[in-house]
């Protein structure tokens, strides 16, 4: 198969690599039945490691672990995931409320990320990324982009957008990181295609069972019957 082509299970991208920071996955169900996401957080600090989902409805918020060991809450508490009319938002940040505010003013995706950029924790600047999920009566489409410096000293912010009709079986894989570092370095190149299969539980254990011990944090699948809008998630916190 041409190697732009190329599906890879999920489990087989990240268990060799230590750290691609937070990650989200969005696609569609091997038998076209689900729109499916993913979304999970990685950290090395102690203070990003200090987090845990929690869900109310069909939004998703991280909240510390242990309160008294947070430092800095801006970066750590917010909601990766939320629903805004027939769309479904999933980021890394608190652009998650950017998103759902523009899309109910009748704004666009690109244009609410227009208005934010990376993060500031230099030298790292971690990206932001983001994906929506139109469930619109057009028919299940979804767009992921990423927020990143231009350079080393983030002086400009480059806004990347990938917009795609969805294929049986097949999703793209975001996240902030290509790997460990000192700096961090960002995430290049396009989505990575992956394999989306009917079976929820296997899918989150793949994902969850190869991010990097010592780093995962917490893991959200959902995946959301496409003829009745019900939906079926997963959620797994390594603080218990």
């Amino acid at each position: 198969m041409n190697g732009i082509y190329k599906v890879h299970e999920i489990g087989a991208l990240i268990k060799d690599n230590s750290y691609v920071g937070r990650g989200i996955v969005v696609g569609m169900s091997e038998s076209g039945k689900n729109a499916v996401f993913a979304y999970f957080i990685m950290g090395r600090s102690e203070n990003s490691r200090n987090r845990i989902f929690i869900e109310k409805g069909e939004e998703v918020t991280i909240y510390p672990f242990d309160e008294s060991k947070v430092k800095d809450p801006s970066l750590i508490i917010y909601s990766p995931v939320r629903r805004a009319g027939d769309a479904i938002v999933v980021t890394n940040g608190d652009q998650t409320d950017t998103v759902c505010d523009y899309l109910t003013r009748g704004k666009t995706f690109e244009e609410a990320l227009a208005s934010r950029c990376f993060e500031p924790d230099a030298p790292n600047f971690t990206p932001r990324i983001s994906g929506m999920l139109d469930l619109g009566e057009g028919g299940f489409t979804y767009k992921l982009s990423i927020l990143k410096s231009a350079d080393e000293a983030g002086s400009a912010c480059n806004r990347y957008t990938f917009s795609y009709e969805p294929r049986k079986g097949l999703g793209h894989f975001i996240h902030t990181y290509n790997c460990d570092g000192d700096p961090i370095p960002t995430f290049t190149g396009e989505p990575e295609r992956v394999a989306i299969p009917d079976d929820m539980d296997a899918f989150a254990n793949d994902l969850w069972e190869n991010l990097n011990e010592a780093n995962k944090i917490s893991l959200y699948v959902r995946y959301t019957d496409l003829a009745t809008g019900k939906f079926e998630r997963v959620l797994i916190n390594k603080n218990k």
